[in-house]
């Protein structure tokens, strides 16, 4: 059993739903916390009940507006630890900054690495986190982290669609182990599409496609779908070799921009995505639907808790 009191689920104003949803499986209710600005923009946390030697969970995936959101958490991480909160765990479901992970220009900071210094240094203990952009970002942090994959959880809603030819594609090189997994899972082939960034733009062009498409129901799988160009390249390529049908799924809804309207006139039949991220009224189209990690976050949190190993909720 856990040496730390009973859990308690605090949420930031990024997703309460979801965090009201994790608590919903674990049957206990969402704690009670003041998080709000001040007039004068700065804000301001206040936990509104007894976390003394408890089991602390913070959820707050860093959704936009992100740097609000990121401050936020950074407050609620310091108001459990002056509350004397017996363990910290910060559920960041979505982690933002996941792309600059790297120097890969001249002069230019590595933020993924300075958001988890961050969180380390606002006194998190532990972080809970999903289908990270890179898996280096792990090793940005020097406390125990914990990352889920939803890749079985999107699998689960094609097994019953009985899509006949069905092939998974990546949208890139990058993408392939996460398409592979996906492919394994659903007991199809793969493809891959090359392609070319232009720039720190959110311009991408598919410059050509390694496997066998023609006739076929493909399934594009990505990590997060942000201005959509990526997919939507995708699947004009696919269109060009000749597939039947086009479907895709992604972890996280970023949607920046103008994603959703590009997204509803593609030739993408369904989208799948997670609720990682919050999908606002008016970015929901008629070919998205979105699916809960709530069970598998509680799930996690759950085994955190009780000392049970987390991988064993994925054979691992």
């Amino acid at each position: 059993m856990s040496i730390f009191d009973e859990i308690k689920v605090f949420s930031g104003n990024s997703h309460p739903e979801l965090a009201r949803d994790i608590c919903q499986y674990l049957k206990i209710p969402l704690g009670k916390s003041e998080v709000f600005k001040f007039s004068n923009d700065e804000t301001f946390v206040r936990i509104q009940e007894n976390v003394r030697e408890k089991d602390v969970f913070l959820v707050q995936p860093i959704s936009a507006p992100v740097n609000d959101n990121l401050m936020e958490l950074f407050i609620m991480i310091d108001a459990a630890r002056r509350a004397s909160a017996g363990r910290i765990t910060v559920v960041i479901p979505y982690y933002a900054y996941g792309r600059t992970d790297k120097k890969d220009q001249p002069r230019v900071a590595i933020t993924a690495r300075l958001i988890a210094d961050f969180i380390t240094t606002a006194g998190a203990d532990r972080v809970l986190t999903m289908n990270l952009h890179a898996g280096q970002i792990q090793g940005f942090f020097n406390i125990p982290l914990d990352e889920l994959t939803s890749i079985p959880l999107l699998a689960s809603q094609y097994k019953d669609k009985n899509m006949d030819d069905l092939v998974v594609v990546a949208t890139d090189v990058g993408a392939a182990k996460r398409a592979h997994d996906l492919a394994d899972l659903l007991g199809t082939p793969m493809a891959i599409i090359e392609k070319q960034r232009y720039g720190n733009e959110d311009v991408v062009e598919a410059v050509n496609l390694i496997g066998d498409v023609k006739d076929k129901c493909a399934l594009i799988v990505d990590d997060e779908i942000g201005t959509g160009g990526t997919v939507v390249a995708a699947s004009k390529i696919l269109t060009k070799f000749g597939v039947n049908k086009i479907y895709c799924c992604a972890v996280h809804p970023v949607l920046s921009g103008n994603a959703s309207n590009l997204l509803a006139e593609s030739n993408i039949s369904e989208i799948i995505v997670t609720d990682t991220l919050p999908v606002p009224a008016n970015k929901m189209i008629p070919n998205l639907k979105v699916v809960s990690v709530s069970d598998m976050l509680g799930e996690a949190i759950s085994r955190i808790h009780a000392g049970l190993s987390v991988g064993a909720m994925f054979g691992h």
